[in-house]
């Protein structure tokens, strides 16, 4: 598939994975008597990433996230040239997401974006939790959502299941993560929100690149000493950029 036609579908798929995702947080999450709660934001950024890895999977490989593309290129299974059209893709749709969500927001009488499902640490988590404890469980929850990734792709696994496991298991570090910080696991998710909340969001921001990206590449790592392998090797020419 031509490389202009997978960064639509990569900008495609992340728009609908911070608008589906973000837009239960700010949108239905805490409406009156009937918000889904931490469960269904859970649930819907589980859900958008299931529903869009069957839509574009076939065309991009429906990584959606930075960190998810650096971990299959740790793991030799993507090229290092194209990570950055990948992630260029991904950040601009998670940003035009986040416009997108704004915009809809802000037709509510007395409108106030507040945090607007944006990623923090310390006084900006939800739990008010360290800033150790936040980056640390951000690496480790992208280090496991990687290796699920990873396993449910292995050539070796049962075929066409691999959404359905990699969208419940983002459901599940969701539950785990977002009282931690709201849950970011992907770079793309975090920017677009901030862009639009600024001061501290911005300034936090780093933590939501740096710990995915590092837990990501580690996961790539371990996945294939662990399971050698497991899907289609880049050929090691095919990796300059």
């Amino acid at each position: 598939m031509a490389l202009n036609k997978r960064f639509l579908a990569e900008l495609l798929g992340t728009f609908w994975l911070v608008f589906g995702g973000c837009g239960s947080a700010v949108l239905a999450a805490k409406f009156p008597e009937t918000g889904i709660g931490f469960l269904g934001v859970a649930f819907a950024f589980g859900l958008s990433v299931l529903t869009m890895a069957y839509a574009v999977g076939h065309i991009s490989g429906a990584h959606l996230n930075p960190a998810v593309s650096v971990g299959l290129w740790t793991a030799g299974r993507f090229p290092a040239r194209e990570l950055a059209p990948y992630i260029a893709a991904q950040v601009l749709g998670g940003v035009i997401g986040a416009a997108v969500l704004y915009v809809i927001a802000s037709g509510l009488p007395g409108f106030d974006p507040g945090g607007f499902a944006a990623n923090g640490y310390a006084e900006h988590s939800p739990g008010h939790y360290s800033l150790l404890s936040c980056m640390l469980a951000e690496t480790v929850l992208t280090f496991i959502f990687l290796i699920i990734i990873l396993g449910a792709t292995d050539r070796r696994a049962p075929g066409k299941f691999a959404p359905i496991a990699i969208g419940l298991g983002l459901t599940l570090i969701h539950l785990v993560g977002i009282p931690v910080t709201n849950l970011s696991v992907n770079p793309a998710r975090s920017t677009g929100p901030a862009l639009f909340v600024g001061g501290w969001a911005l300034a936090q921001l780093w933590l939501f690149w740096v710990a995915p990206l590092v837990g990501a590449a580690l996961a790539g790592l371990f996945y294939g000493v662990m399971a050698p392998d497991a899907g289609e090797k880049i050929p090691r020419e095919e990796e300059a950029v």
